[in-house]
């Protein structure tokens, strides 16, 4: 006889309406979770200020006398490197280890127990907590930007709704490659090496601490395509500044959408097969 587990299956086509509210009141706590934290807000917007005009002048002194570097003009860089410093906190690439310490714990059990699944709703709480950094974290530096460089204004009207697109998508991504290193917990309790695995290498991969357009052409293309790295940073931006046609970024958009849906289906396949683990373990 297979063991059961305490996760509460899918709602009924019945109950889809309720199932959404159950959702969007769950992204309605993450947001009121996270505005509580006000100071932190600010002193986070006033580190990313500082860094930010620090890595704008290294990127403009990049451009040389030609003005041009990887594809970026000066202007796209300035605003490549400002929406970036807003975008650190609505991505949250690193920090988050929620679920690796109810693991180590044990509270994560009373998770189980919920009628909604682990990764539905700590994805809606990610959610919750993206919506107050765009208005606290990412507005700022896109004001601060302008008033001391000149930045790059999108020329086509469809780019601000691609890129807001792509953020969502971006925010998905990164929760389902959080939560998938956090998970390991379920097997190694102690998450600290593939914590610092992640935060080593995500920032270099995901187009943090450079854009990738400065690597050569063919391991750019490899990890845009073969790894979702990219998508948790460098492809919106990509998209805000229009490094690229229009064409190319909705097929970049349409590929951040691939790996998401990846992603949390891996999330859920790993959370199934550590609740079975906790099961014979007696857990």
């Amino acid at each position: 006889m297979g063991s059961v587990t305490a996760t509460v299956g899918p709602p009924t086509d019945a109950h889809v309406t309720p199932w959404f509210r159950t959702f969007g009141a769950i992204v309605a706590a993450g947001f009121r979770r996270y505005a509580t934290y006000r100071q932190a807000a600010v002193a986070g917007v006033v580190t990313n200020t500082v860094f930010g005009f620090l890595r704008c002048y290294i990127f403009l002194a990049a451009t040389g006398a030609a003005g041009t570097v990887a594809g970026y003009d000066r202007a796209q860089l300035a605003t490549f490197v400002w929406a970036g410093q807003g975008l650190l906190a609505v991505i949250a690439i690193w920090g988050w280890t929620d679920l690796a310490d109810r693991i180590r714990t044990g509270e994560v059990a009373a998770d189980l127990l919920r009628p909604v699944h682990p990764v539905t709703s700590y994805l809606a709480i990610d959610l919750g907590r993206a919506g107050f950094a765009a208005l606290a974290r990412l507005v700022p530096p896109l004001v601060v930007g302008p008033l001391f460089f000149a930045v790059y204004l999108p020329r086509h009207w469809a780019t601000v709704p691609l890129f807001l697109l792509s953020t969502l998508l971006a925010v998905v991504v990164c929760f389902g490659c959080r939560y998938l290193v956090n998970a390991t917990a379920y097997w190694l309790q102690d998450v600290r090496g593939p914590m610092i695995l992640w935060t080593l290498g995500s920032g270099v991969l995901a187009g943090l601490y450079f854009p990738l357009g400065f690597l050569p052409g063919w391991l750019e293309a490899a990890l845009r395509y073969a790894t979702p790295f990219p998508s948790i940073l460098q492809v919106p931006l990509d998209v805000l500044v229009e490094r690229e046609p229009m064409s190319t970024g909705l097929g970049l958009v349409g590929l951040q959408l691939v790996w998401a849906v990846l992603l949390l289906a891996l999330c859920r396949l790993v959370q199934r097969r550590a609740e079975r683990r906790l099961v014979v373990q007696g857990g």
